[in-house]
């Protein structure tokens, strides 16, 4: 069985994604990186990695949004989205390895459709505590996090389904 090893970047690209003001923010956590922690941008650039900041995408506040108690904060969510997309899309061109700092599961679509712009073929491997399969039909809370993998996979609210196209981010396995 032959194995093909292909080798990682040498560039970091970062972004930064808050959830909300009260968060502990991207830009705090790269200042406290700076000051020597593991996985700093100094120690990167000092195992011989490049690293590029693209900024921080603009907070979205997250209210009780009892108007759209099904899935709560769309609006929000699609707007930082939109956000992220853009600076996704110039950090993947330029061949970096995305690091992308946040809290919300929902980022994830906005990564992989900067991803797509370039590539036909995204993988994803999703690790979290659950499956992250509701819908606005079926959820208990109406919180988009727990949705993101239904919505990647074509099921859920349109704005976010179609947020790339008509197809589906990722097709469910086979």
């Amino acid at each position: 069985m032959a194995v093909k090893i292909v080798r990682q970047p040498k560039k970091i690209a970062l972004i930064g994604a808050p959830r909300a003001p009260r968060h502990f923010p991207p830009e705090a956590r790269r200042l406290r990186r700076r000051c020597g922690r593991p996985g700093s941008p100094k120690k990167l650039q000092g195992a011989g990695y490049e690293v590029v900041d693209y900024g921080d995408c603009a907070p979205r506040l997250f209210a009780d949004d009892d108007e759209h108690r099904r899935a709560r904060n769309l609006t929000e969510i699609v707007a930082g989205l939109n956000d992220l997309k853009t600076r996704a899309e110039l950090a993947v061109k330029s061949g970096a390895l995305v690091l992308v700092l946040g809290g919300d599961c929902a980022q994830v679509i906005g990564l992989l459709t900067g991803a797509r712009r370039y590539y036909k073929h995204v993988n994803l491997l999703w690790f979290d505590r659950d499956a992250d399969l509701n819908t606005p039909a079926s959820t208990p809370s109406g919180r988009i996090d727990g949705m993101v993998v239904a919505h990647i996979i074509g099921r859920g609210a349109p704005e976010l389904v179609r947020f790339w196209s008509d197809a589906p981010l990722v097709r469910e396995p086979t």
